[in-house]
């Protein structure tokens, strides 16, 4: 028996629902469909946005003929079967269109295996992927595809696809919080939402309102994915919260990650790299902080342990910001790598030896805590051929402002 998401799968884009972005007729994807001139794409898009099914339909739509790999199960093994049969049709005036689920899953060898055969014209591909094709794909083959972007469905969209799935299992709910519950479970994944349906009919629950759905249901299925994209977007949300000093919207990201089972240490890690990255000597006590909540989340446990976690992300969100650091070693980084091979300043070698001694190394050095203020005025520190540098620029907020109090003196009594 098929399932239920199989049975109400769209054939046509009159039956599917959600991405009018790209199916209204002023789009470059509907003009392609509606004057059958196909071109390699991927869709890129959550689970249950519909990219099977408008691969499916698109293909429908041309007149020619269609192949499907799914790059869990298959591999070049079965690319040369698809390429074979290609090179027949061809023969016979017909294009193939070949479909390839979850494309991020073949290695960059494999999808190496595509590129002849699309530039040839032998076969017009359409991948479908859930993580970001800036990542997964290698740039021969990403540049060759048009990259298309499925949304998750919204509330008004989801409400017609749950229509069908209820007249299809002749379910009445009572009342319209039941509706809201199974759209808000789905969280815009319409396979989701027909999957509860199916539940639902399965169940055969005696009531059908908001408590026995709410029971059935039980809590929430959370998108998140620890090694995907909606991942990185919420850290990248988190980090941002920090970084732009809104304690509030960091705790929420953080708590979004934790009730979807981030390890809270990798939520203590980025905050390591934002107290160095985004708040450097503007506040070096944030660094010391973070390291701090770490550690007492070794020694307690999760529950009190994300707490002294959320303590850092806030200390972190309010303490002045300050990129400085940041910059800097980008700056000296940069340089290193253009003059690699300038030589030490033989002031600056040490001479362990009586040649080296001989040789001038360490000659003119001034030792720093033999000077007034232990600091060596007028004593260069880089290669002669680049000149003394200055990369770091404190800013004027937290304590860089004594540090650039203190950076102004230095250099007036050079």
């Amino acid at each position: 028996m098929k399932p239920l998401a199989e049975i109400l799968r769209p054939q046509n884009l009159t039956d599917f629902y959600g991405q009018s972005h790209l199916l209204n007729d002023n789009h470059p994807l509907k003009q392609a469909i509606d004057n059958q001139q196909l071109h390699s794409m991927v869709l890129w898009g959550p689970s249950g946005t519909g990219k099977t099914t408008l691969a499916r339909i698109i293909a429908s739509q041309v007149d020619g003929h269609f192949e499907q790999l799914s790059a869990v199960l298959d591999g070049v093994k079965e690319l040369r079967v698809v390429v074979e049969n290609a090179k027949k049709f061809q023969n016979i005036g017909k294009k193939t269109i070949l479909f390839v689920d979850e494309i991020h899953r073949f290695n960059k060898a494999q999808q190496d295996g595509f590129l002849p055969h699309i530039e040839s014209g032998l076969i017009t591909l359409i991948g479908a992927t859930t993580e970001n094709p800036s990542f997964e794909l290698n740039r021969a083959l990403l540049s060759r595809l048009s990259v298309y972007v499925l949304n998750l469905l919204n509330e008004e969209e989801l409400d017609q696809i749950l229509d069908r799935a209820l007249e299809h299992e002749s379910i009445a709910l009572t009342g319209k919080a039941p509706r809201t519950q199974i759209i808000n479970a789905s969280s815009g994944d319409a396979r989701r939402l027909i999957n509860i349906v199916e539940q639902i009919a399965l169940a055969k629950l005696e009531r059908l309102d908001a408590d026995s759905i709410g029971q059935l249901l039980q809590e929430k299925i959370s998108i998140f994915d620890k090694g995907g994209d909606v991942f990185y977007q919420q850290l990248s949300a988190f980090h941002k919260s920090v970084r732009g000093s809104s304690p509030d919207g960091a705790l929420y990201w953080m708590a979004r990650m934790l009730v979807s089972g981030c390890d809270p240490k990798t939520i203590a890690r980025r905050l390591l790299a934002i107290a160095s990255e985004d708040i450097g000597n503007a506040d070096p006590r944030a660094l010391e902080i973070t390291l701090n909540a770490w550690n007492v989340f070794e020694r307690v446990g999760e529950k009190e342990g994300n707490r002294a976690i959320a303590q850092a992300a806030v200390y972190c969100a309010i303490a002045s910001k300050s990129n400085a650091i940041y910059k800097a070693f980008n700056q000296a980084m940069s340089e290193a790598k253009d003059t690699c091979d300038l030589p030490v300043p033989k002031h600056l070698c040490n001479a362990p030896t009586k040649l080296m001694s001989d040789e001038g190394f360490g000659k003119g050095y001034r030792y720093a805590h033999d000077e007034t203020d232990a600091i060596s005025h007028g004593q260069t520190y880089f290669p002669e051929e680049l000149g003394e540098q200055q990369y770091y620029v404190p800013t004027n907020r937290g304590l860089e402002i004594k540090i650039s109090e203190k950076l102004k003196t230095l250099k007036q009594k050079k």
